[in-house]
């Protein structure tokens, strides 16, 4: 059917031989099946039989002539179905999966055969399909990312990157594909721990990058794939947005306490000014300057919890029972008795002191949200796998604004600093874990929940 020919002529000539065997062996086996009755015809037509000397020798080549017809069909048939089945067994390895083997529709092995052989070719068609597809979408994933992306061979020279490693190398793929890492200047990024953060200088820019090295397998040969993604924007734009919280909270409070101290201030100017005072102006101007102390010392208070949150220090990790810890610190109570629910005693390793001071925030503000409407409050621990939970549900009136809970600053309880849940969470993070706080989904109060990682 003129497929093609195989690429090496040694396998082709072999598989010739075999096949011309195959053929001459099926050919004398069908000239063998007719060899028995072509001897006894022959027999009764010269021996026996009362025939002409034309008759005989007519008779003999029509004989012998279907004899060979007939061999040479028989060896057709059981050759044909074969041959069409290599041909498309050729053209399905080089790709082409157009090609398709004729059914009569005959209930017979060999229209099973050809039907199986038409579904092989039809799910190899749709296979590549869904491949051609898949690396269509993966290349434009990639090339749209703006993370870099390289691919090395065993001997370290690049075969595949995006828009973003041909920006930071500084080369296009067609003149970069090809290149060791030595000479495109980045085998440093070949050592060290698998994910880490480095400060470097490439062609295409510098700053601060995230670096992931992995390993895959493609043909059984190793390659490295390195991920490199550029953190100095991002870290840029968080610095940016934290400055702003910054500068808009200590805007907030500095103005709460210069606003009065300035307008009391200028009515104390005001009194001393006056070339007649009133008999009592000795009194306003004590409690301006009271007033004054009070608004300067809430200031001051206001700048130590600032710098209590930001000068947290590193948690020293030492062994402790979780259990021991939350009976002490419920203990420390005094306002309400709290319900405690034990879990297993099991041993963690973080820093008493600030999980200490992480229950001592919850448990407080479960307390004064559970005064406001006489109800109670609960603490208590239990472990999931390799995690600790412990939570402490009151019975307040709830959470109205979920989204500042965990803003610096942010407070609905008069006097209160609004550090406690920042602080709170800040120590959760430090140690691997998170702090959760929600409404009660049985029940009023709402429900805070510290879970980390059992080490």
């Amino acid at each position: 059917m003129g497929l093609g020919s195989v690429p090496r002529p040694s396998p082709t000539r072999r598989r010739t031989h075999r096949k011309m065997r195959y053929e001459t062996r099926v050919l004398l086996l069908a000239l063998a099946t007719g060899t028995a009755s072509l001897i006894y015809a022959l027999v009764e037509l010269w021996v026996t039989g009362d025939h002409t000397s034309k008759t005989q020798w007519t008779l003999t080549l029509i004989i012998c002539a279907c004899w060979i017809g007939f061999a040479f069909a028989v060896k057709n048939a059981v050759v044909r179905p074969l041959q069409t089945l290599a041909n498309m067994q050729a053209a399905l390895r080089e790709g082409d999966f157009s090609i398709r083997a004729r059914q009569d529709g005959a209930p017979d092995a060999l229209t099973e055969l050809m039907f199986e052989v038409n579904a092989l070719s039809e799910a190899l068609h749709e296979q590549r399909l869904g491949n051609l597809e898949a690396s269509a979408l993966l290349r434009t994933v990639m090339a749209e990312i703006d993370v870099a992306v390289f691919a090395f061979d065993s001997d370290q020279r690049l075969r595949i990157t995006n828009r973003a490693g041909e920006k930071l190398i500084g080369l296009p793929i067609e003149r970069a594909a090809g290149l060791t890492a030595a000479e495109l200047e980045i085998t440093d990024l070949f050592e060290g721990e698998a994910t880490r953060t480095i400060e470097r200088s490439f062609q295409g820019g510098s700053g601060r990058y995230s670096v992931k090295r992995s390993r895959f397998r493609q043909g059984g040969v190793p390659h490295d794939l390195i991920v490199i993604a550029d953190l100095s924007r991002t870290l840029r734009e968080e610095e940016r947005q934290a400055w702003q919280r910054l500068v808009r909270v200590l805007g907030h409070e500095l103005n709460n306490s210069l606003a009065p101290i300035k307008s009391i201030g200028q009515s104390l100017v005001d009194i001393i000014r006056r070339p007649t005072r009133a008999s009592d102006w000795e009194d306003d101007m004590k409690r301006g300057l009271q007033i004054i102390t009070e608004r300067a010392d809430a200031l001051t208070r206001f700048m130590q919890d600032y710098s209590r949150l930001a000068r947290l220090p590193k948690p020293q990790m030492r062994p402790l029972v979780a259990g021991e810890l939350v009976e002490r610190v419920a203990a420390l109570e005094q306002r309400l008795p709290i319900c405690v629910e034990r879990g297993p005693y099991i041993q963690i390793a973080a820093d008493a002191d600030q999980l200490e001071q992480l229950l001592i925030n919850l448990i407080r503000n479960a307390v004064d949200a559970s005064q406001e409407t006489q109800g109670e409050v609960c603490v208590g621990w239990e472990t999931n796998g390799s995690q600790l939970s412990i939570w402490v549900k009151d019975e307040g009136p709830g959470i109205s604004n979920p989204s500042n809970l965990f803003v610096p600053f942010f407070t609905t309880k008069q006097g209160g600093s609004g550090i406690g849940l920042a602080l709170s969470r800040q120590i959760a993070e430090a140690h691997g874990g998170i702090i959760t706080l929600q409404n009660r989904s049985t029940g009023r109060g709402c429900e805070a929940r510290f879970t980390l990682p059992v080490r």
